[in-house]
């Protein structure tokens, strides 16, 4: 409703009738990374260690198989 009358009326006037927060227009949320890859790679090292394997444990393989995750850990 804003952005189709952006070209008639002040964005803040409108937030301002309408009680919604400029940053809240103006918010564009990210896009999510793809981490099916990641989750393939857990899901393999978990199985691997036949169900044993925790958080910490699976951290180190993936950093052993030189992790192209950068927020893995």
């Amino acid at each position: 409703m804003i952005r189709a009358n952006a070209y008639r009326y002040p964005v803040s006037a409108m937030c301002r009738v309408l009680q919604v927060n400029r940053s809240t227009y103006y918010y564009e949320a990210r896009q999510k990374r793809d981490e099916s890859a990641l989750v393939s790679d857990i899901t393999d090292i978990f199985k691997a260690s036949r169900n044993n394997y925790g958080a910490r444990k699976i951290k180190k393989e993936l950093e052993k198989k030189g992790s192209r995750y950068p927020d893995a850990g």
